[in-house]
This record gives C-alpha cells, sequence and structure tokens, in this order.
C-alpha cells in the first residue's frame, strides 16, 4: 500500500532564519549589480517592503472585529472581571514602568545614531525632515490634550487614518451596545444575534488572510536582507545586537524580578514555587511561541501550585486575552528606541501616549497569531514617526524578532500564572 507523503511545516522562525541566510548570501555575492533576468537586489526590497504594507493595512480592521467579537461573546460575573481587569491594569503598569525607566535612563537606540541610514539605506525617502522632528518634539499641548486630539470626529476617520486609540474606542462603545442589546429576547435581539453572527465570521476571514500574508514574511525578509547587505555590507547587522540586549533586557527585569516578588510577596507563592512549578508552561511558550496554545499546561502547572481551577481557569482561560504584558511592554520599547535612533526627543506626553497605544494594542490583538508583529506599525505611528521609516524598519526588526517573540510569550504565560494566583489569594 502506498502511503501519502507528509507535509513538512517549518516553524515561521525557521522559514526567518532561513530567508536572512539566504538574502544575505545573494546580497553578498551580486550587491548592487544585476543578476537574473537583470533583477536587482534593490527591487526585491521593494517587494519586501508590500508585505509590510499589508500587515498595517490588516492591522486596523482585524484589531476592530477582534475587539467587537470578544465583547459580544464574553459572558463573566462583574466583581470577578473587574478584579481580573485591575490585576491586569496593575500588572501593565508596572511593565511601561519598566520600559519607560529603562528607556530613559539607558537610552540603547541612542547606539544607531548614525547607523539609521545604513540600516535604511534602501529607502532614502524614510530619513525624517527638520519639520517631522519639530513635530514630533512639539510640547505645545498638554498631556490631556494630547490623548484627546486621538478621539475620533468622526465614525470613519480612524480607519483612514490608522488611528488605533480612536478604532478601540469605537469598538468598545459598539461591543458595549451590542452585548446590551443582545440580552432583548425581541426582533431586535434577533437582529443583533445575526449581526453577532456576521462579526464572528468576518474575524474569522481575517484571520485567514492574515495567515496568507504572514506565509509571504519569509520572502520579505528575504527580500530586504539581500537589499541591505547589497548595499551596506554584511557588517550592517552587528548593530542590531543593542536592539535585541535592549528588549530581552525589558522582558528579563518585569518577568524574573517583578512576577516572582510579587507572587512571593503578594500571593504567598516562593520563587521556587511560582517559577519551578511554572518552568513547563513557560519553556512550553517559548518553543511554540504562542500562550494561547501553551493553556493546558498552564492550567496543570498552576494545579501543581495548589491554584483552585475557577482562578486557574478565569486567568488562563480568560484573562490570557489581556495578559499580554509581553507585547505591550515590548512594542512601547520599540517605538521608543527607534525615536532615539532617529533623533527625536520624545516629551514625556508623547512617551504616555505610545504606553496608552501599546497597551490598548496588546489587548486589543489578543489571540491574533503573530500578534507583535500587527500591532507594531501601529504603535509606531502613535510614536509620530514617519511611514517610510516604519515600512523600512520593520523587516529590519524581523531578523531578530523570532528571539524576542518567544520571550514574550513566556512573559505572557507568567503574567497569566501570576493573575491567577491572585485571584486565588483574595477568595
Amino acid at each position: 500500500m502506498q502511503t501519502i507523503p507528509r507535509r513538512i511545516s517549518l516553524p515561521l522562525y525557521t522559514q526567518v532564519l532561513i530567508a536572512v541566510a539566504c538574502g544575505a548570501l545573494l546580497g553578498t555575492i551580486f550587491g548592487q549589480e544585476p543578476y537574473w533576468g537583470g533583477l536587482r537586489n534593490e527591487q526585491l526590497g521593494k517587494l519586501g517592503l508590500y508585505v509590510v504594507t499589508l500587515l498595517k493595512t490588516l492591522a486596523i480592521p482585524l484589531i476592530f472585529f477582534a475587539i467587537l467579537d470578544a465583547l459580544i461573546r464574553a459572558s463573566l460575573p462583574f466583581r470577578q472581571v473587574s478584579k481580573l481587569l485591575i490585576i491586569c491594569f496593575v500588572n501593565v503598569s508596572v511593565a511601561m514602568m519598566i520600559g519607560l525607566l529603562l528607556m530613559n535612563t539607558w537610552q540603547p537606540g541612542l547606539a544607531w545614531v548614525g547607523h539609521v541610514d545604513e540600516l535604511l539605506h534602501y529607502a532614502p525617502s524614510a530619513k525624517p525632515s527638520g519639520d517631522q522632528l519639530a513635530t514630533v518634539q512639539a510640547g505645545a499641548q498638554s498631556p490631556l490634550e494630547y490623548l484627546a486630539s486621538y478621539i475620533p470626529r468622526t465614525i470613519m476617520a480612524p480607519f483612514s487614518s490608522n488611528n488605533i486609540i480612536g478604532v478601540v474606542l469605537l469598538a468598545l462603545a459598539l461591543g458595549m451596545t451590542l452585548r446590551r442589546l443582545r440580552s432583548h429576547a425581541d426582533d431586535e435581539g434577533r437582529a443583533v444575534h445575526a449581526f453577532a453572527r456576521a462579526i464572528e465570521r468576518v474575524y474569522g476571514w481575517l484571520v485567514q488572510i492574515l495567515g496568507w500574508i504572514i506565509l509571504a514574511v519569509p520572502l520579505a525578509v528575504f527580500g530586504v536582507v539581500a537589499q541591505v547587505v547589497g548595499k551596506s555590507g554584511i557588517g550592517v547587522f552587528f548593530v542590531l545586537w543593542i536592539f535585541l540586549a535592549a528588549m530581552l533586557a525589558g522582558l528579563a527585569i518585569h518577568g524574573l524580578v517583578y512576577y516572582p516578588l510579587v507572587a512571593w510577596l503578594v500571593g504567598k507563592k516562593s520563587p521556587k514555587v511560582y517559577l519551578g512549578q511554572g518552568a513547563d508552561a513557560i519553556m512550553t511558550a517559548m518553543s511554540c511561541n504562542s500562550s494561547l496554545a501553551t493553556v493546558p499546561v498552564t492550567l496543570r502547572c498552576l494545579d501543581r501550585m495548589h491554584v483552585s481551577p475557577q482562578s486557574a481557569r478565569l486567568a488562563a482561560c480568560i484573562g490570557t486575552n489581556l495578559n499580554n504584558d509581553g507585547v505591550t511592554l515590548y512594542e512601547a520599547m520599540a517605538a521608543l528606541f527607534l525615536a532615539q535612533a532617529l533623533g527625536f526627543d520624545l516629551q514625556m506626553a508623547n512617551q504616555l501616549l505610545i504606553v496608552v497605544a501599546s497597551i490598548i494594542a496588546g489587548a486589543g490583538v489578543a489571540g491574533i497569531p503573530e500578534a507583535g508583529l500587527i500591532v507594531l506599525p501601529l504603535v509606531l505611528s502613535a510614536a509620530g514617526l514617519p511611514a517610510p521609516i516604519i515600512v523600512a524598519a520593520i523587516p529590519i526588526i524581523m531578523t531578530v524578532d523570532w528571539i524576542i517573540a518567544r520571550a514574550r510569550s513566556g512573559l505572557n504565560v507568567m503574567s497569566d500564572m501570576l493573575v491567577a494566583i491572585l485571584l486565588d489569594r483574595g477568595r
């Protein structure tokens, strides 16, 4: 009997690594010279940037429908939800404080000053003008006025301007309204049920389209790497280590210092119990790069810590949609890093706006594959970075993002376990 060969699917990070190696080899061999069919590395680089543009285009509707779908279908008692929200808010606030403190004291982005032209040499239009720098550095508005400027003036304005804060506010308002109307048993309630099913279906379609775009990410990385190495040489990637070190440092401080300390002092679980009994879930999340896929292992680890099943399920199955400290911390730190590298002297109001955008986006993309990749362009836009800079920088960041992504997933699972411990402690 003839057996059908099994399809072998390589993980995304493996595909990205292969793309980096092949792109670097092609750039080293041919440089800026034409090769097969007159094709140049510069043209490959432009094709690669189109994938990033597609991701940015899809992000806004994806986040909008993800929030609507979650709000309409969720069903939780008010007391438990309020307690969960408070714990998650405290955790993510501490994460943002760590990120801001690290980025403003260390200022690792300054190490890229003078190297940005090398990294973005293939996109000369990406270099910010004096007017753009002045716009970002302007401190004429108060923090409240600056945040208020992101409140949408019309319903469609946030979608056309990629205003993530405005989109989330609209999604929350519409989702809460539909949730309230859904409880009615009359024709209005039935219409809302039908509308909810339509939202769920559209959200499923968008996630499927996202999966198709992600399949092209390795090709984008291949083209951009070939372009960068072809113009600036293989040494251009040696400046990436400071970005990787800064991101991992922020994640490590939050995950290995704050979480164990709170679990010990407040949750009465020693670091030996919290980290030792939770190691399986942490390592599983880092290996599969998904906190949602790790939920069964997380529940088993929480059972070993003698956390009640009710608290464990609430934190790991439902709260995981809010416990995205890894994503939010990374987005904010990456935005501040690039702003420093480009010479943007961000006022605290601007930095707080980045924090708000990161928190909102992190909660909005819960459960979406490659969430960090989807959100990053929008957070960078909130930081005031020019669109050409965003499109040009992200493929470069992708070359080390697979490492950071695994640390983010591990941190998200650690957050799930900490929330479960704190919920159980206060029962």
